[in-house]
């Protein structure tokens, strides 16, 4: 696949999953988390949030991978670090300013996160360690303290891989047994969490989502390894992990379920589910249907802004509910959903843009930039070529 096609498609696919995000949010807002199958399907858009997180570990593993694979020195963990904290901070710290804000002037500010206390650990990212500490418009950025966490450590596991597995050589089967034992710590810690008197935000910390960054990252070794994917035989197989999501053996309606073994079953399935739907778009040349849709104008320019997009819409989605006369649990979710997008949107390309325009570049790029590679370019001793350009910037 060609460079551009490679990174407008899961840019786009950012897209889709933060609509996924939204329309979670309003059925939710709606009363449509019922128990019964349509209730149970609504519930399940949150499937977004292991997209996303599958996202983060294939774009930003790749610089490991061709230190891996001997094509580049390790990456500059503080040129990494800049430009992670460049990407999310300045966009985040205003739209947790502007909630706190917002909510000083709402009857309805709800219970928890208030306060500087609850300030400190929204601005911080430190709202999910502890109870208490998540603010009413701001729920959705538990995922994004999860995210901080993986871009933390993602520089020190990216050594280890590097170093310590693969001595500097390029081993792909030791790369992905590694990657499939460190997936193996979010069953671990889900049964330490449910069968423990650890604290019950512990089910929200990194290990009980890395199996998700882990599948990202194993999309990243199979896009150089792998020379074909059927993309309409992997978009059947998402299909399929997806519906049995929607069945009780993923249990009910909240991101980690409160049976051990249900929370385990959940996130394997939306696993293989974020796996199964990016496969295709990284893997050959045949993108296939969801390829080309991902790389349409209009979900790729979505796409650029769906950060913002999801920074936002909460609160927005809060004032459409009371605008449309709804009360809690009740109303349209496809009118809460398509209101809230056409509000959202606009403010989201605003900061999108202005932020573009005044935040600081920071330290220089490395001159040998991320690869996004064709599979077919592989030199005689079985190293893969990394070193065609890619995206100038991950999410």
């Amino acid at each position: 696949m060609a460079s551009s096609g490679y990174v407008r498609s899961l840019t786009g696919l950012r897209a889709v999953a933060a609509l996924l995000v939204v329309g979670a949010h309003a059925a939710f807002w709606t009363g449509r988390y019922t128990a019964d199958l349509a209730g149970e399907a609504f519930s399940r858009l949150e499937i977004g949030v292991p997209i996303f997180f599958a996202l983060s570990g294939f774009l930003l593993f790749r610089p490991w991978l061709q230190a891996a694979a001997g094509t580049r020195e390790l990456p500059s963990s503080r040129t990494y670090l800049w430009h992670r904290a460049r990407r999310i901070l300045p966009a985040y710290w205003i739209a947790v300013v502007a909630t706190y804000v917002i909510y000083l002037f709402r009857d309805d500010a709800g219970e928890t996160g208030l306060g500087w206390s609850g300030f400190v650990r929204n601005m911080t990212l430190t709202q999910i360690y502890g109870t208490g500490h998540l603010h009413t418009g701001l729920t959705q950025t538990w995922s994004l303290a999860v995210e901080a966490t993986f871009y933390l450590l993602l520089p020190v596991l990216g050594w280890f891989l590097v170093v310590v597995v693969c001595r500097r050589h390029w081993h792909p089967i030791r790369l992905a047994a590694a990657l499939v034992a460190l997936a193996a710590i979010t069953p671990l810690w889900t049964a330490v969490t449910h069968h423990t008197d650890i604290t019950f935000t512990a089910r929200l910390w990194l290990p009980g989502f890395i199996a998700w960054f882990a599948g990202g990252m194993l999309l990243a070794l199979a896009s150089v390894t792998v020379r074909r994917c059927n993309p309409y035989g992997m978009g059947l197989a998402a299909l399929y992990f997806l519906l049995l999501a929607c069945t009780p053996l993923a249990g009910e309606a909240t991101i980690v379920p409160a049976d051990a073994t249900e929370a385990v079953t959940k996130s394997v399935l939306y696993l293989l589910f974020a796996m199964s739907l990016m496969a295709p778009l990284v893997i050959g040349d045949r993108p296939g249907p969801l390829g080309r849709l991902c790389s349409s104008p209009p979900l790729v320019w979505l796409g650029e802004i769906s950060y913002e997009l999801f920074l936002v819409h909460l609160v927005v989605m809060e004032f459409v509910v009371d605008m449309l006369g709804y009360r809690t649990f009740q109303g349209s979710t496809v009118g809460v959903f398509v209101v809230t997008v056409a509000f959202s949107v606009p403010i989201a390309w605003a900061l999108h843009r202005t932020l573009l325009r005044v935040v600081p570049s920071g330290p220089r790029r490395e001159r040998r930039p991320m690869a996004a590679v064709r599979r077919d370019e592989v030199v005689a001793d079985g190293v893969p070529d990394l070193g065609a350009p890619a995206p100038s910037r991950v999410d």
